[in-house]
């Protein structure tokens, strides 16, 4: 049933919430870990890890850090300063949304791997590379640490490499 507001959002499975693992140190530091073995495992030349707003915010960071490496924020419209790049896309409920970039972010060819929380339907994430490839970067692959299999997300991002930790049906 729609609100005058348009249509809810679907309800994710609680198996999609990181709330848990980000309230225990352990844990979060075991993912930071993985996350690290394997961008280390399979590119041995990275320039940025890329976020996307707002659980990318989260592992992003630390996972930089870790790498030795710089962060780059991809956020909702409006949140950046100075020049941006800015790309619209619908979500699977309906509702257009918009991802921005700050336009001097990345210099052409610079090699990045985008890192969020969940892949549901993949329109965020195919967003986010949408504005990455404007700026001429080289995405090395796609990273998050849940995957709803069910809602082929990643089928969506065609030829660019992804990766999850976790994958559910």
């Amino acid at each position: 049933q729609s609100s005058p507001a348009g249509p809810s959002p679907p309800a994710l499975p609680h198996c999609s919430d990181i709330s848990p693992l980000l309230k225990d140190p352990v844990a979060f530091r075991t993912l930071i870990d993985l996350l690290e073995d394997h961008v280390r495992a399979s590119f041995p030349k990275i320039d940025f890890i890329v976020g996307l707003d707002s659980r990318g915010f989260l592992i992003g960071p630390p996972l930089a850090q870790r790498l030795g490496i710089g962060f780059v924020p991809v956020r909702k419209k409006g949140k950046l300063p100075g020049a941006t790049e800015s790309i619209s896309y619908s979500l699977e409920y309906g509702k257009a949304a918009e991802l921005e970039i700050q336009s001097d972010a990345l210099e052409p060819g610079q090699k990045v791997v985008i890192v969020d929380d969940l892949l549901a339907t993949g329109g965020t994430m195919c967003a986010a590379c949408e504005l990455l490839k404007r700026l001429k970067a080289e995405i090395l692959e796609c990273l998050v640490i849940i995957e709803l299999k069910a809602l082929k997300g990643s089928e969506k991002l065609d030829s660019i490499p992804f990766y999850s930790l976790l994958q559910y049906d």
